[in-house]
């Protein structure tokens, strides 16, 4: 025996959304659709995968006779196009339903590759620029079939109509949009002209435009994209892709790179910009997907390091996403950033190998980038490494040249540390690199693996010092009780004084006190003022012993040999403040504080000591 089956209740019935659809288009015009200017591209879309779908049905037919016409004389907007058409339950079923594309309909599911347009919801950005979309539509399937007459609005309703064939004489379909008045911007005639342009000048199809004034239609896409026609020689060739690049990016490219991805349909260029460019700046590539422009600003189709060229290209593989205004990550295109990737750098390869001129041009501009890419590829460390250009005791050089002076190479940890001893070092015979930067630290320790001679170690203050001359001992004793009074008044720094002799002459004192040692004693001194409670416990866990400043006075400079003669302590104390303050602007790092206000009150002693021996 069954139980009886329980009877389904009003509430607890399936229902249907309700869509509101200016509610759904306002939705598209502030976060689907960058711009109301899409309207345009999404009716070209639609056309050209029509086209393609018609050529799928007859492809014995002349291609070139199919086309697209678009027409703009200020009060309406029409395109026009031959391709497949629709039948009226193809209307009812693609035109009346959101998010059903005819793309996706049984007969043609196995072309979906070939279409632009996937997603069923294009038509809809017509309504960012009319109240209704009139569409006539006449299927090429079905010989003598009706025209289809389909009125949309903007409050969701439609009505279809069927008329004669003579309404449409051939298959195709004909979109018209009466502009509302606050979407002129984008329906002049030669707006619309341009925005033609702009979505389809590498369309594989015919497209014209009349404005409507009485004269000739002009072509959209007079010439097919550069990179697929016929040149007399190689070099007509690259003369003709580089004044493409400029026409389409307004510089002119330092040169080009071919792209060509067989595998994925994808064509196009790379232009390699004259000069440096910021790394974080967008980079602008430009992407078309089967001739319509996708986007302008595409960043994701090659990787970050590759911010020395603006690429332009065609792919036929490429997934849009569903505002076709950028395209969708998948394991697809990482494979095709991967391998334009692979493109870039076989370039910078023949350069290094057979345009060393070139290469330097390059270089000169995007040293930067190629740093960055030397520090993942071995291959290009291996070929640019010695080439690249650094900061060093001789002056911006690169590491090859660096490497023959100087045996063994040392490498600063920051760009201060570099500016504190850069001219000490050169005088004592020292190399050294600024390796404060990004990335050339660690490219400079990895020059051994390319010249295997080269020796490159951290530049230690003890490595410095070693090179500093001691004075001798009579002296040093003389100067005890200066030395003694410096000590006391730079203290409160955590500084210590030393006397000894360097070149140049002209330079009185040296501070060594690296970025580390700071924070080293920056956490022991909050140690010491949070005794006893929770943050001091665990900062004295790790107190380790505080690094000391130095301060070391060069016995060579005739100020510093009249200051360690100073008996009255008090300017003694003032001199050994002023000199502390000047190595330390020198030495171009931030000043604390209590730096600034020592060196402002050091200025004012000794001006005022002076005032009063002039009186």
């Amino acid at each position: 025996m069954t139980a009886p089956e329980t009877p389904v209740s009003p509430a607890d019935a399936d229902r249907t959304f309700q869509v509101d659809l200016r509610g759904l288009v306002d939705l598209l015009s502030h976060h689907l659709y960058s711009s109301p200017r899409v309207y345009l591209r999404e009716l070209m879309q639609n056309a050209v995968d029509a086209l393609t779908a018609r050529h799928g049905l007859e492809p014995a037919g002349p291609a070139e006779a199919l086309g697209i016409r678009l027409y703009a004389d200020g009060s309406t907007v029409r395109v026009e196009d031959d391709g497949v058409g629709l039948t009226e339950a193809d209307v009812h079923t693609f035109l009346a339903t959101i998010g059903r594309s005819s793309k996706r309909a049984e007969g043609i599911a196995e072309q979906r590759d070939d279409f632009i347009g996937q997603f069923g919801i294009g038509l809809l950005s017509c309504f960012l620029v009319a109240d209704t979309i009139h569409v006539l539509s006449r299927s090429a399937r079905t010989p003598d079939a009706p025209t289809v007459e389909w009125r949309g609005r903007d409050d969701g309703s439609y009505t279809v109509r069927t008329l004669p064939a003579s309404a449409r004489p051939r298959p195709g379909t004909t979109v018209t949009l009466t502009p509302r008045a606050d979407a002129t911007e984008w329906t002049r005639p030669a707006q619309v002209h341009a925005l033609a342009r702009h979505f389809g000048s590498l369309l594989r199809h015919p497209v014209t435009f009349d404005d409507g004034a009485g004269g000739p239609s002009v072509s959209v896409n007079p010439q097919t994209a550069p990179w697929t026609r016929t040149y007399p020689t190689p070099g007509a060739r690259s003369r003709a892709l580089a004044a493409y690049g400029e026409e389409v990016f307004g510089f002119t490219p330092l040169d080009t790179i071919e792209l060509d991805l067989p595998a994925v349909g994808l064509k196009g260029i790379a232009c390699v910009l004259p000069e440096p460019v910021p790394a974080g700046r967008p980079h602008g590539h430009r992407v078309h997907v089967k001739g319509m422009l996708l986007s302008e600003q595409a960043q994701e189709i090659l990787p970050d390091w590759a911010f020395f060229v603006r690429c332009v290209v065609d792919a036929e593989s490429l997934r849009p996403t569903a505002s076709r205004e950028s395209l969708y990550e998948d394991d697809m295109l990482a494979a095709v950033r991967d391998a334009l990737a692979e493109r870039l750098r076989a370039w910078i390869a023949r350069a290094a190998a057979s345009d060393p001129e070139l290469l330097g041009r390059f270089l000169q501009a995007h040293h930067l980038a190629v740093k960055s890419l030397a520090v993942h590829d071995d291959e290009i460390l291996r070929m640019l490494l010695p080439w690249l250009p650094f900061e060093t005791t001789d002056g911006h050089t690169t590491l090859d040249e660096f490497a023959r002076t100087h045996r063994t190479v040392l490498v600063t940890s920051s760009v201060e540390e570099f500016r504190q001893i850069a001219a000490i070092a050169s005088a004592a015979g020292l190399g050294v690199v600024n390796g404060g930067y990004t990335y050339d630290r660690e490219l400079v320790h990895r020059l051994p693996e390319i010249r295997p001679e080269a020796v490159v170690d951290d530049l230690d203050p003890a490595t410095l010092t070693a090179h500093l001359d001691p004075v001798d001992r009579e002296t040093e004793l003389a100067a005890t009780a200066y030395l003694t009074v410096a000590r006391d008044a730079l203290a409160v720094f955590d500084c210590d004084v030393a006397l000894r002799s360097f070149q140049p002459a002209s330079a009185p004192a040296l501070l060594l006190d690296s970025r580390e040692a700071r924070h080293e004693r920056t956490r022991s001194q909050l140690a010491r003022e949070q005794q006893g409670g929770v943050w001091g416990d665990i900062l004295g866990a790790l107190r380790q012993e505080a690094p000391r400043a130095q301060l070391i006075l060069n016995q060579l400079n005739p100020l510093v040999r009249t200051a360690v003669a100073i008996d009255e302590p008090e300017l003694a104390r003032t001199s050994a403040e002023a000199l502390y303050g000047q190595a330390a602007m020198l030495s171009r790092r931030p000043l604390r504080p209590a730096e600034s206000s020592l060196i402002n009150r050091s200025f004012l002693d000794l001006l005022a000591h002076a005032l009063r021996k002039d009186s």
